[in-house]
């Protein structure tokens, strides 16, 4: 089977690497620009452009390609799926990777042309071409030295940077943010590893259906903290946050017309919410992966610094 992946990130190389080393299928990746890095380690980087005057020469190089993974977001996604659907394609992975998307508010800051993605897929579905959302919740990357953008991952997110969500390792603070219930909120988590592990495995199934979970590790944020400071063998300092102060601090860096510390605090509200958490992980039990859990991920990662 030949699959696509658009995209040449963090996450994107993680698919890749499984799905060569895991499976038989025969990947292409699809990126604006050459990336010799990637040809080096023998996969095709096929160089694609996703203005509409340039659709018919994207739907000619989806040609023959049965599965796409999509890494990339906004209209160059919504170009893509077109181009797929125009191509004969027989399913479509949208770039989700996060919480379940009925968790999402209906004016969501987060959304990055997500909930266009998923409309544009149901319509092609009932012409034929199936899609699945991957559901991880929250990368464990997030908590590596350097944060995501370290391992290449959420690049255009804003948000990626070692201290931007929940904990800033380096210099031991992090926050416990409190749900609608008034205890610590609850997140599930994976690895970059296992997402491409879990990705790879799921592209022989028989079925597609709307969603596909998959988990590595579930917690509260007050838990995921305690571990992170047993792996450091220090205390953090930590700050307690309820939606009254996540409110007044989210009105305090729209005051102040502060893009990136909006995000940070709209993604802590997210987690408050119960967004990035979900209870039935149902790929785990459709295929053969054993997820890393948290702390043996966060043992090796930190484990030279």
């Amino acid at each position: 089977m030949r699959v696509a992946i658009a995209g040449s990130n963090g996450l994107a190389c993680s698919i890749a690497d499984a799905i060569t080393t895991n499976t038989y299928h025969q990947i292409i990746i699809l990126s604006r620009a050459p990336k010799p890095q990637l040809s080096a380690k023998g996969w095709q980087v096929v160089v694609v452009n996703y203005d509409q005057a340039h659709r018919q020469d994207l739907v000619f190089k989806l040609a023959g390609v049965s599965v796409v993974i999509s890494v990339i977001s906004g209209p160059a996604q919504i170009a893509l799926i077109d181009a797929a659907a125009q191509a004969g394609v027989r399913r479509f992975a949208p770039a989700e990777f996060e919480g379940p998307a009925a968790l999402r508010p209906q004016t969501d800051a987060l959304d990055r042309g997500k909930r266009a993605a998923l409309e544009r897929l149901r319509y092609y579905q009932t012409r034929g071409m199936q899609y699945t959302s991957f559901v991880c919740g929250i990368l464990y990357e997030r908590f590596a030295p350097g944060g995501m953008y370290a391992s290449r991952i959420g690049l255009r997110s804003g948000i990626g940077a070692e201290g931007d969500y929940l904990m800033h390792i380096s210099q031991r603070k992090a926050q416990v943010l409190l749900g609608t219930n008034g205890q610590p909120a609850v997140i599930s988590l994976t690895s970059a590893e296992d997402v491409g592990k879990f990705v790879a495995a799921a592209i022989s199934l028989s079925q597609w259906p709307p969603e596909l979970r998959m988990r590595g590790d579930r917690m509260n944020v007050s838990r995921l903290i305690q571990i992170t400071e047993i792996v450091r063998g220090a205390g953090f300092q930590k700050i307690q946050y309820n939606a009254q102060s996540m409110q007044s601090a989210l009105q305090t860096a729209q005051t102040a017309q502060n893009i990136q510390q909006q995000l940070r605090v709209i993604t802590m509200m997210a987690t408050a919410s119960g967004r990035f958490d979900f209870a039935s992980p149902n790929l785990n039990a459709l295929v053969d992966v054993n997820p890393t859990r948290f702390q043996a991920w966060l043992q090796e990662a930190w484990e030279d610094h």
